[in-house]
């Protein structure tokens, strides 16, 4: 669990001139991943033109969450496609610019879950507290929450960078290097406090949406007239804990290295595929296709012009 990281760091080193078998292997995982990347680019700015462009999408508080999460995702997915193209290609990059890009990482990978949770949040707000639900849902508290989160984020960053410090030489900034979290690692304390916050974020991140789906349900049961609101709100919840499920999937990336790079070649790509790309795939299309607006756009998006 301690070098469990948003990628890890003993991404194994890959010339493309190894041999024919290599090049192969590795120009249809970088094609796929190309094509992935693409395909999701298209799908993400489709819906955040829809979001824009329409207004009520926009005074929504739930679209706002979600939109919110689409660029946090975005995020990540370009920062880990850097970071492992870089790795592959022994590509050295300035300490303190590797230190910008790690932090930058990992503070969008834990954004998601907190997401999650304000939205599983919002969503209990909506059915269990009603009357007080206009007072929640204002651009002021949705702004303040999504600060909230980025600063939550970036806590064990600063950590880190505290814990580092006293063993950082004054020529360490100046080198360069290809960067991963090896080379930002001075200290094993470090890995601890990267540890403590992964396990601690999810843990309560996976507790809050459990808590609101129970107190969501309960209201469907007891009140007839909003059962059908609650169950729609308890399905969502629900689509949350599966969210997070796949981000804790990315957890199973260093021990599918550790175990099996030597029986499986290009692991690492896997990896990234199954486990860095595949959640980030999949989190526009699980929310986006249930809501009438969005799912409407991105019928548009992968309609054929002709047959619209």
């Amino acid at each position: 669990m301690a070098n469990s990281s948003v990628f890890s760091s003993n991404i194994t080193q890959v010339s493309p001139g190894n041999n024919r078998t290599a090049v192969i292997v590795q120009t249809f995982f970088f094609t796929l991943l190309l094509l992935c990347f693409i395909m999701f680019l298209y799908l993400i700015l489709g819906i955040l033109n829809i979001y824009f462009s329409t207004p009520h999408l926009r005074e929504t508080l739930r679209c706002v969450f979600f939109a919110h999460m689409l660029v946090s995702d975005t995020l990540y997915f370009l920062v880990a496609l850097f970071l492992l193209l870089s790795s592959i290609y022994a590509f050295q990059m300035p300490i303190p610019f590797c230190l910008a890009i790690q932090t930058l990482a990992t503070a969008t990978y834990r954004v998601t879950p907190y997401n999650l949770a304000v939205m599983s949040i919002e969503q209990y707000i909506a059915i269990c507290f009603p009357l007080r639900h206009g007072a929640f849902s204002t651009d002021r508290n949705s702004n303040v929450a999504i600060a909230i989160m980025w600063v939550v984020g970036l806590i064990p960053n600063a950590a880190e960078f505290i814990a580092m410090s006293p063993v950082v030489t004054k020529d360490f900034f100046l080198h360069s290097a290809i960067c991963n979290r090896a080379v930002i690692v001075l200290h094993p304390v470090q890995d601890t406090i990267q540890s403590f916050s992964y396990i601690v974020t999810f843990v309560l991140v996976a507790l809050v949406i459990v808590y609101t789906y129970i107190k969501v349900m309960l209201v469907a049961q007891k009140i007839t007239s909003k059962q059908m609101a609650a169950s729609k709100a308890g399905k969502t919840v629900m689509l949350h804990a599966l969210q997070l499920f796949l981000c804790m999937n990315a957890f199973l990336a260093s021990l599918t290295e550790k175990y099996l790079k030597d029986y499986i070649p290009f692991i690492f790509l896997i990896n990234f595929l199954i486990f860095m790309c595949l959640p980030r795939f999949l989190s526009p299309l699980i929310y986006g296709l249930r809501d009438d607006a969005f799912r409407k756009g991105i019928k548009r998006l992968f309609s054929i012009p002709c047959c619209r």
